[in-house]
């Protein structure tokens, strides 16, 4: 890798004066600035920033750096901050149940080096995914949930991404409903996909019921999973146009097509720490 960059997601009220601050404390302190992206939302009256940069030069230690900044910068601008290091790799588990498409991706871009991300683990509810998961040689475990036993199983989920220090989750097409504690455990850090219809075309065949209604486009959405189901920040989301000629089987295809390249996009943003959460809402850095 590179030489190892820091990176800041910054918001606050907006006022005059905030890049300025937020440049000044990388440059006096040796930083070379490496991308910076802003938004205003006039709206809401609030600032948002991205900023990167190389440490080589800079002076301050990096465990150092958010305790500085907060004193500094962040208490006098009423700033709410995150740090990260892009040279350390995050640890992600992908939850699956049934469907393979998703997974695929996932583990072929993972395979081919696409992404920095560790993934020591896939959790499923049902032994079909294994085969894949021992292909590529990483752990799979099957926890069978049922209405009496939710509660016990989330714990041993819990306990495993624990143990193998788990950063995010990714559902891969995983048909459970996580409870709130499970969630609040990972706030904006568990990924999911689906398809775009929600809520016009809700149940198991979403594609039936829009192939019977007539659509001419069909999407997939990935957001954050939060305690309202399907309800969470938009990361990222796509369609595609189809006719009266497609079959329910082609809207099936269409459409897994779309949630693979929705969430491997919405997996990109998160891993490069593009996707800033501000309310129900994100701000998609490029």
């Amino acid at each position: 890798m590179n030489n190892a960059h820091a990176i800041i997601l910054i918001s606050s009220p907006d006022q005059p004066g905030l890049v300025a601050a937020v440049t000044d404390f990388i440059n006096v302190n040796g930083g070379n600035i490496i991308n910076l992206e802003q938004h205003v939302d006039k709206q809401e009256n609030t600032f948002f920033m991205r900023i990167e940069w190389d440490l080589t030069n800079f002076i301050i230690p990096r465990e150092k750096i958010s305790d500085y900044f907060q004193t500094m910068y962040a208490k006098k601008y009423d700033m709410t901050f995150r740090l990260y290091f892009n040279d350390y790799t995050p640890r992600m588990a992908v939850f699956v149940s049934k469907m393979s498409h998703c997974l695929f991706d996932i583990l072929a871009r993972y395979t081919a080096g696409e992404w920095n991300v560790e993934i020591p683990l896939i959790i499923s509810n049902h032994e079909d995914m294994r085969w894949v998961a021992e292909r590529f040689g990483i752990e799979y475990h099957v926890l069978k949930l049922n209405k009496d036993n939710k509660d016990e199983i989330e714990a041993q989920q819990l306990a495993l991404l624990k143990d193998k220090e788990i950063d995010f989750i990714v559902l891969a097409r995983y048909m459970q409903i996580l409870t709130d504690k499970f969630i609040e455990t990972y706030p904006n850090k568990i990924i999911n996909i689906h398809h775009s219809f929600l809520p016009a075309f809700v149940g198991a065949k979403p594609y039936h019921a829009a192939y019977e209604r007539g659509v001419k486009i069909i999407g997939a959405t990935s957001h954050y999973v939060t305690a309202e189901l399907d309800a969470g920040p938009i990361i990222e989301q796509d369609i595609t146009r189809i006719t009266h000629r497609d079959s329910v089987e082609n809207l099936v295809r269409k459409g897994q097509d779309l949630e693979k390249i929705v969430l491997s996009h919405a997996i990109e943003y998160h891993l490069t720490r593009r996707v800033l959460v501000y309310k129900n809402k994100t701000i998609l850095f490029a």
